[in-house]
């Protein structure tokens, strides 16, 4: 099976909740309400075609209200200033400039920040991220703020929200029947080695032919039918450039970690973990996944490959 790199943006979760119909479910289920009208959302979404190509997950405006949903499959404390970036893009591509210097205020949509979480590293049903908390001088009143409520949608985690959004109920199911027989296709090859190398047809075989086992088990079982049915091949694709992913950064956060605690600092973790996350999605995203797998094996490989990602940022 070919992969096309250029999809690995595209989550199974982003592309599930791209649906109006979906969206407006999850929405009534983080908020409790019973809104019936997909029609009534305004997608708002970053899809990267700007000149800064920028791309977020979902966003959208109803009831004056502008929500910005990402997921993540691993913890992430930067999350807020990435969302920072997201909403500045977002009122600047909603609000004319022009208006922002009117002698009169303006109404814009009030922000909500949500991040779903469903890495395998365990993390409580919801906490908080404030971007005053990356400060490097701390206040006790900052001058801006921004606040992300995380929410973990792992299988058995906010069952009260996993009842009142079906679709993300069985979206937590099929994540874990994916893992399940990931999992159970590793033990039955042996030589397999903990992260997938990409270039290894052999390799993405074995963890195609499990996710796509996982697949037919939720079909049979009546979960997320229609929309598996209908995106098969490309919900495969996906989970196996999401597989790799997620375990290349928690390979590295592990080490991160551990490396941390040894020097005697805990900002050794987060700021590995920003600059590898910053790292992959640049490489992905210029179609470079070989150069992925290649880093994970050679550390003055990746040493080389962030040198060349910062001095990126610095032309542009």
């Amino acid at each position: 099976m070919k992969i096309d790199n250029q999809k690995y943006k595209d989550t199974v979760f982003r592309k599930l909740f791209h649906d109006k119909r979906r969206l407006l479910e999850l929405y009534n289920g983080v908020n409790h309400s019973n809104y019936d009208n997909p029609d009534d959302l305004e997608i708002t979404t970053l899809e990267g075609n700007t000149f800064l190509n920028m791309k977020n997950d979902l966003s959208f405006i109803f009831d004056y209200e502008l929500s910005l949903y990402e997921h993540q499959s691993s913890p992430c404390p930067n999350i807020p200033l990435r969302d920072l970036e997201y909403v500045a893009s977002i009122y600047k591509k909603i609000i004319p400039t022009e208006e922002t210097y009117k002698s009169h205020a303006i109404s814009i949509p009030t922000p909500r920040f949500i991040t779903f979480y469903n890495g395998t590293i365990k993390l409580e049903d919801e906490k908080i991220y404030k971007l005053s908390d990356l400060f490097a001088k701390k206040t006790d009143n900052p001058e801006l703020e921004l606040i992300v409520k995380v929410i973990n949608i792992n299988e058995g985690h906010n069952k009260e929200l996993m009842e009142d959004c079906k679709t993300l109920k069985e979206y937590s199911i099929f994540v874990s029947k994916v893992r399940k027989c990931i999992k159970e296709a590793k033990e039955r090859n042996k030589e397999m080695n903990d992260i997938i190398d990409m270039n290894d047809i052999t390799q993405k075989e074995v963890i195609s032919s499990a996710i796509s086992r996982a697949i037919d088990e939720c079909i049979s079982e009546d979960i997320l039918k229609d929309f598996l049915l209908e995106n098969k091949e490309e919900v495969v694709e996906m989970g196996v450039l999401g597989y790799s992913a997620e375990r290349h950064l928690q390979v590295i956060q592990e080490e991160s970690y551990e490396d941390g605690v040894k020097a005697g600092y805990d900002k050794g973790y987060d700021k590995c973990e920003k600059d590898i996350t910053e790292l992959y999605d640049w490489l992905f995203e210029n179609n470079r996944a070989s150069d992925v797998q290649k880093a994970n094996k050679d550390s003055k490989y990746r040493k080389d490959l962030f040198d060349e990602y910062v001095a990126s940022k610095k032309k542009n």
